[in-house]
């Protein structure tokens, strides 16, 4: 009997300490899956950032931020520059949205870095061991505001390089981006 326990400690001991599942799918084979899903994360420089969100921050990309100008009709600086052939941008034209997305990119970069530390701090009260609800509200909100402001950058160069199109232009951007015959496409008609 004490043999029976041992062996079911062992047993008990390996599966919790693997954190593995192993399940079959339609044909029959075999799979194993992670059974936590946050397992590994505890590594990241960030918690709540994957590396590559946390890197996307730092270099002031726009990760989807702006999608609520670019899917209504304001089209992006970079994919304007982008696509600055087949807009058949002027000479001005390139030189006022480029200065518009260098400036959003400083911005964003800026505001980015210190998004991210304040995630960290986020973290760091945690770590400590000693978070209390006071402490962790502030830094969240601080957190929170800080990621407010990256959006907003993003999405006021949308609003600074939209008048600085034709709406021919604007409808062609529509296209190239996928987006002709949605609401975007219709608004750039508009304007």
């Amino acid at each position: 009997m004490n043999c029976a326990k041992g062996l079911l400690l062992v047993a008990c001991a390996l599966s919790a300490t693997t954190a593995r599942a192993e399940t079959r799918d339609h044909h029959g084979e075999h799979h194993t899956q992670a059974a936590q899903p946050y397992a590994g994360q505890q590594e990241r420089v960030v918690a709540s950032l994957s590396d590559e969100d946390a890197k996307g921050f730092l270099d002031g990309r726009g990760m989807g931020l702006a999608k609520a100008a670019e899917l209504n009709g304001h089209p992006g600086p970079m994919h304007v520059l982008e696509l600055a052939e087949e807009l058949k941008l002027t000479a001005e034209q390139r030189r006022a949205v480029k200065a518009a997305f260098d400036r959003m990119k400083a911005k964003a970069k800026a505001l980015g870095e210190a998004y991210v530390k304040a995630e960290q701090a986020v973290d760091g009260a945690f770590k400590s061991g000693t978070a209390d609800a006071g402490e962790v509200a502030a830094r969240v909100a601080e957190a929170n505001r800080l990621l407010g402001e990256v959006r907003l950058s993003h999405l006021l160069a949308h609003v600074e390089i939209t008048p600085l199109l034709t709406a021919e232009q604007r409808a062609r951007y529509a296209e190239l981006r996928g987006y002709a015959g949605g609401r975007a496409h219709q608004r750039m008609h508009q304007h």
